[in-house]
């Protein structure tokens, strides 16, 4: 089908901003293939904004991030298409999201970032284009009021760490509730109920307008989808919409290849100079008792069955550990059916891969469990074995993509 070009309305100003406010769905026709892709691709932008400020990477390592995300997955063969592509996984993951309050919660989270990092990379005149844009209410701070607060204003800068101001300074003056963030980080100067924001943190006065659109439009997509389209799509976009916030997008690990494999005689000392910690984990846990819990079963078989061990081995390996507590008659009954369940030998012949780490994060573990992130689940206690936790982490591990690796 071809696609229908939006009418984009730019601000009164020569300079267009390339980066959209997504206030309403453009009038595109999308080919259903696009439709999932162009939503993985963003998935992916997205996911690893999660990743990075869940590892506390500081604001210029974040723009970095985001910047390199955004040029990986977002880039189109035709470059005309990039907006587009930009508008219509924006649309499609906000469909996806709006379900549940979780998903919301996570989704304008993320979006709000993205929006934040892609906006301080803008140029000066193309951020003016976009508070235009935008709208916003706010006039910029006339020369003589400004020269009536500089000295304010400069120890402001200064308490920041930000550079002197220059003679030509851009400040506009809003009502102080408008950028809370800025006042609880007491890096903006309030007189009689309004702060003094300079241009180069009016990011905190965008976003803090663009996380507002964005809540309530996916309450109204909620609605919107809940009462109708859920219904009307059924039988061709439902399944894609509500597949997508859960599907894997990390590396494939699902083809064997010939340097990627491991036998089970080296899988002891693999475990112990390769093996990422949850892994190690899950891996003496299971030698010191013989049994996991279907949680770690399922986190370790897998993991096992990306870095290469073949089907054939998996149920010798397991069954070796599991004989040994419930009998090898018992293995061959009760847990012989889901390993080879993982390689996609019986039930839908589905060739599972392994656990994203975001999905182990989010995993619930319970009493008795080994399974999960060892950095968020594990307990501080002597008993759950975080004294032999730490002294793993400081020993060198890593896994490849493709192959082991001790780092």
């Amino acid at each position: 089908m071809e696609i229908v070009r939006p009418q984009w309305k730019p601000p009164s100003n020569d300079v267009v901003s390339t980066l959209p406010l997504y206030r309403s769905a453009p009038a595109l026709e999308v080919r259903l293939e696009d439709f999932e892709l162009y939503a993985m691709d963003r998935l992916r932008v997205l996911k690893g904004i999660s990743d990075g400020l869940s590892r506390g990477k500081k604001a210029e390592e974040m723009e970095k991030l985001v910047n390199d995300l955004w040029k990986v997955n977002m880039k189109h063969p035709k470059a005309v298409e990039v907006l587009d592509k930009d508008v219509i996984s924006h649309f499609v993951l906000r469909l996806v999201y709006c379900r549940t309050e979780d998903l919301r919660k996570w989704f304008l989270s993320m979006e709000t970032a993205l929006f934040r990092y892609r906006f301080r990379l803008l140029a000066a005149d193309a951020q003016r284009a976009l508070l235009t844009e935008f709208g916003l209410p706010y006039r910029m701070v006339a020369r003589a009021e400004f020269e009536g607060i500089k000295e304010k204003l400069v120890q402001v800068a200064r308490s920041i760490g930000q550079p002197m101001l220059s003679s030509d300074a851009i400040f506009y003056k809003v009502p102080f509730e408008e950028v809370p963030e800025l006042v609880a980080g007491r890096k903006v100067f309030i007189c009689k109920g309004h702060a003094y924001v300079a241009m180069n943190q009016v990011v905190s006065l965008v976003v803090t307008q663009f996380r507002s659109l964005l809540s309530k439009a996916l309450i109204l997509t909620n609605r919107k989808w809940t009462s109708a389209i859920r219904e009307q799509e059924k039988d061709r976009l439902t399944p894609i919409v509500e597949a997508l916030c859960s599907s894997y997008l990390g590396p494939d690990y699902s083809q064997p290849k010939e340097f990627a494999e491991i036998s089970i005689k080296d899988i002891d000392l693999v475990a112990k100079s390769s093996f990422p910690l949850c892994m190690r984990h899950l891996f003496e846990k299971l030698r010191e008792d013989h049994h996991l819990k279907h949680g770690g079963r399922m986190q370790l078989g897998l993991f096992l069955k990306g870095v290469g061990l073949k089907l054939d081995d998996a149920l010798a390996f397991w069954k070796a550990e599991f004989s040994q507590k419930v009998g090898a008659e018992r293995f061959d009954k009760e847990y012989a059916y889901s390993i080879r369940h993982n390689y996609g030998r019986e039930g839908k012949r589905t060739d599972y891969t392994p656990y994203s780490c975001q999905k182990i994060i989010s995993l619930t573990p319970g009493v008795g469990d080994h399974h999960g992130c060892p950095y968020r689940h594990f307990s501080s206690r002597p008993s759950y074995g975080l004294r032999n936790i730490q002294t793993m982490a400081n020993q060198p591990f890593g896994i490849s993509s493709q192959s082991l690796v001790a780092t």
